[in-house]
């Protein structure tokens, strides 16, 4: 298939840092690659890909000092990539909502677009109901709960590549945190159960600018005093890697309808437990009591940290291998790919014919 990936322009696909979504699009974009699918990627200038690279801006957003309309190039994109359409068998669409009003006018393409953030927004359900018709995936079921008008053509979960972050074998001496500073990812929250449950607290975090007051008055005085809390930056997936494996347990301790949650899965890739609590993706991803453990509370967040202990790390990394390969992501998209071929009357094979 002929087949376009629309990546956001905030970060390098991959990042350098902090990047969720634009992960996701690289390891998505080299599989299919691998398989033999002629693919383009849209994305910023400082990408690195097998597939062709169609570069917009030289340096990602976030990069950028300069940048301050982040709106308006992706807008520019999506124009692009349309003027191109004719060229690709699908677009697959990671931007959310810009490509929806060119893409229902653009029927000579399939187009697909993969939803990675929060639906939970008042001012998406009247987009919603309008653009009923283009095809949309999820990342988990919970994500779908606050739009059911929309047209779902399936649930596509993470996967990471087998090799990306080694099997650590022996049970580390500290808790650990990986996330933005924000009140819904509740890194507080970790910063408590870590003081009762009496660990030392590792957290490798990333402050937005929008974030910077809640961390100088609200996470800082906690920290300040608390030699049991230790802050490390942003970090690379090498440092990844280590920072995770070498974890006691992972705390995931979330207040809000998370879609996904890649840190779960990276750190079941290294056989290290997760401590999560009860929002969105959590009771999809997790394994109770086998891949760590889904509380409500901090007193139960607390308990669990004395059961990490019991768990074996190779059947945490068994249930990784089994459910977020990157092998299994790519054949549920090349899935979806072909019913949407099909139903235009294409099916992937005529779809190959064509662009050979």
């Amino acid at each position: 298939m002929r087949i376009a990936q629309i990546a956001p322009l905030h970060e390098s696909v991959p990042p350098k840092f902090y990047g969720g979504t634009e992960r996701v699009v690289s390891w998505l974009t080299e599989e299919l690659v691998r398989r033999g699918h002629e693919v383009t990627l849209f994305a910023s200038g400082d990408s690195q890909t097998q597939a062709q690279l169609i570069p917009f801006r030289d340096q990602a957003l976030r990069l950028d000092k300069n940048a301050i309309d982040t709106v308006a190039p992706h807008i520019l994109m999506v124009e692009k990539v349309f003027q191109k359409a004719d060229q690709f068998d699908l677009i697959h669409g990671h931007i959310d909502y810009y490509p929806y009003a060119l893409a229902r006018r653009h029927p000579e393409v399939a187009f697909v677009t993969t939803l990675h953030g929060r639906l939970d927004i008042p001012e998406l359900q009247p987009l919603y109901s309008e653009f009923s018709d283009i095809p949309l995936v999820s990342i988990s079921n919970a994500q779908r709960n606050p739009l059911p008008q929309a047209r779902w053509a399936g649930t596509v979960y993470h996967g990471l590549p087998l090799d990306l972050h080694p099997f650590y074998p022996e049970q580390g001496n500290y808790l650990a945190f990986l996330g933005r500073v924000s009140p819904e990812k509740g890194l507080d929250t970790a910063i408590e159960i870590a003081t009762q449950a009496g660990m030392p607290l590792k957290a490798s975090i990333k402050i937005d600018q929008v974030d910077r007051q809640y961390y100088e008055s609200y996470i800082y005085p906690m920290i300040r005093d608390n030699p049991q809390v230790e802050l490390l930056g942003e970090i690379n997936e090498q440092e990844k890697s280590e920072f995770l494996g070498k974890a006691y347990a992972v705390l995931f301790p979330i207040r809000w309808p998370e879609p996904f949650g890649l840190v779960m899965i990276e750190s079941m890739a290294c056989g290290t437990p997760v401590i999560a609590t009860r929002f969105g993706s959590v009771p999809e991803v997790m394994v109770h009591g086998e891949t760590g453990f889904i509380v409500d509370s901090v007193p139960e967040a607390v308990e669990a940290v004395s059961k990490v202990g019991s768990l074996s790390r190779q059947r945490v990394r068994q249930v990784f291998e089994e459910r977020f390969s990157v092998a299994r992501m790519v054949s549920d998209y090349e899935t979806i790919y072909a019913q949407l071929l099909e139903s235009r009357g294409t099916t992937p094979a005529q779809a190959k014919m064509t662009a050979a």
